[in-house]
């Protein structure tokens, strides 16, 4: 069985899955919350990783080295603007950002220092 880098990185390299991508030019990996729970944990008979729960695979991220990104958003002082920029933040909210100086599209040899801690 894969290690759950190496299905990470299979998932991110497929073309199968809408609720997780690279962002940041293949530094990050950027997970929909909301649509990852049902096309990944909620598969039936056919899991991916061992879990139906979302905060045991955020777990699984930190056990291997991934730190949870901010996004950070640039407020515009025109209302109207700010309004507009606020409706688009919130619809980023289910959007959770992960980041692990070794695991890197560019790299894909340096996902094999991603060591359980």
């Amino acid at each position: 069985p894969l290690r759950f880098p190496q299905k990470l990185w299979e998932m991110l390299e497929s073309s199968k899955f809408q609720s997780i991508w690279w962002t940041e030019g293949g530094k990050c990996v950027a997970i929909n919350k909301d649509l990852f729970e049902v096309e990944v944990l909620g598969r039936e008979g056919q899991q991916v990783f061992h879990t139906q729960k979302i905060k045991s695979f955020m777990r699984q991220l930190n056990a291997y080295g991934f730190t949870k990104m901010q996004r950070n958003f640039q407020r515009s002082a025109s209302l109207p603007e700010f309004l507009a920029e606020e409706a688009a933040a919130s619809a980023h909210s289910q959007i959770l950002y992960y980041y692990n100086p070794s695991f890197n599209r560019a790299h894909p040899w340096l996902s094999e220092m991603c060591k359980r801690r």
